[in-house]
């Protein structure tokens, strides 16, 4: 391989080498939600889907599943179907997340309920989490439908969770951790726990892709929260968006745990309150620099992503492993 060819070769993200590996597999993925995502009675169903579904996402969740199915060598048909269902889970809770969080924006472009209204976006979502569980019938498997409904409720019982702890200056590290395994890291483990299940894979396997995709949401989450306040033009977040929509991430209970009176008085104003005026994002940022919070949120990240890739020592070495190992590595490159 040439210099260039290997350069080039570099600067291929780990995601986009697995879409490319997945290619044939991701072409029926799409084909089959584009197919289950039709109403024949309300258009407006397919209009909100398509407007969320093709914006530009990664499909990095119905990846999983598929990678890891591959890697456990899983034969059949309906790691499609799965997959399907992983993304189906993902897009309603994204369009139920718009409503709750008064979003205007994602991936770049003017949220479902901003261009129809909040009624179409909850109802459409709760169409795509129906879609969800026939997709999910279709494997016929006991074990497979366990996984991916306990992940469908815990998804929803950590948004509920998050709705009460997130202006609480009570909530600590432990509490948001809960919240991440919720709303984040559940679907991740499921979506890498099922492919395990479907190809049979032993049981010591499907339990490392579950820690797997554990620890990878974790790390996902996290790194979600501190590129809120240290910014990244990949996000396609405004800095400050959960400041200002009033949620406790982990850079700021890190910053809390070490304030003074005068500092938490100005947490209480601008969290629990919801008083903020000009200037009290500067002085948030200035705060946690002032007490390590976001190097120490990063070194959290950083230690997920490495227990995300540790889980991967029990399956057995191949090409799909290495890639969901730098997939690891791709989601907290942003904070070396």
């Amino acid at each position: 391989m040439g210099l260039g060819e290997a350069t080039k070769q570099a600067a291929v993200k780990p995601h986009e080498q697995l879409a490319a590996y997945l290619a044939p597999e991701l072409e029926a993925v799409n084909a089959l939600i584009r197919e289950r995502m039709s109403s024949e009675h309300a258009p407006r169903i397919p209009e909100v889907t398509a407007h969320l579904i093709e914006a530009g996402g990664k499909r990095l969740r119905p990846m999983l599943t598929l990678a890891a199915a591959k890697a456990c060598g899983y034969s059949g048909p309906y790691h499609i179907h799965l997959a399907a269902t992983v993304e189906f889970i993902h897009t309603a809770t994204l369009l139920h997340d718009d409503v709750v969080d008064e979003s205007a924006q994602r991936r770049g472009r003017p949220t479902a309920n901003l261009l129809w209204d909040n009624k179409s976006s909850v109802l459409v979502g709760d169409y795509l989490f129906a879609r969800a569980f026939q997709l999910m019938t279709d494997a016929d498997n006991m074990r497979v439908l366990q996984i991916l409904s306990n992940a469908s409720a815990t998804i929803a019982e950590g948004e509920v969770l998050q709705l009460t702890a997130a202006q609480d200056l009570k909530t600590d590290e432990g509490i948001y951790l809960q919240v991440v395994r919720g709303k984040t890291a559940a679907l991740f483990s499921a979506a890498t726990e099922v492919g395990g299940v479907l190809a049979e894979a032993d049981d010591a396997v499907v339990k490392a892709l579950f820690d797997y995709g554990d620890a990878l949401g974790i790390s996902f989450q996290i790194v979600d929260d501190l590129l809120d306040y240290w910014g990244s033009a990949q996000t396609g977040k405004n800095i400050g968006d959960d400041f200002r929509e009033r949620k406790l991430t982990l850079p700021v209970i890190k910053a809390i745990a070490k304030a003074d009176e005068t500092e938490r008085a100005f947490w209480v104003k601008t969290i629990e309150k919801g008083k903020q005026d000009e200037g009290d994002l500067d002085h948030a940022i200035a705060l946690l620099n002032r007490h390590n919070a976001l190097n120490e949120t990063r070194d959290v990240a950083l230690d997920w992503a490495e227990k995300a890739k540790a889980a991967l020592s029990a399956l057995p070495a191949g090409e799909v492993v290495q890639m969901l190992s730098d997939i690891a590595d791709y989601v907290v490159a942003r904070l070396r």
